[in-house]
């Protein structure tokens, strides 16, 4: 089993003992990354760059993570490959000789 689906079936675990199951419809799952995302934003406000609590820093992107692989799992994809698959896009959109070094978006390079 792969370690992804190895936290998958964690999470499910986690989930289906509580019984919450019933909460995890596919708006909600979404709304919770972006709250999640919202509080691991927090971390590093008014602060510099990569100032930040380390160990507040990895409750958040545990949370962010916990709720996109349960968003994911819903959905039948697989992690690994949306991943790849996004990469292989940008490599496409962001060609190395005019993008590298540069943060212009894709459309202006």
């Amino acid at each position: 089993m792969s370690e992804n689906k190895k936290i998958t079936q964690a999470l499910l675990k986690f989930r289906d003992e509580r019984d919450w199951k019933q909460f995890h419809n596919s708006k909600d799952l979404a709304a919770a990354i972006n709250i999640e995302a919202g509080e691991l934003l927090e971390l590093f406000l008014w602060k510099g760059n990569e100032e930040v609590d380390q160990e507040r820093l990895k409750e958040e992107l545990a949370d962010v993570l916990s709720f996109c692989f349960l968003l994911a799992e819903k959905h039948g994809l697989d992690i690994k490959e949306i991943i790849l698959d996004k990469i292989a896009k940008n490599e496409a959109k962001y060609p190395v000789d005019k993008a590298k070094g540069t943060a212009t978006k894709y459309t202006d390079l």
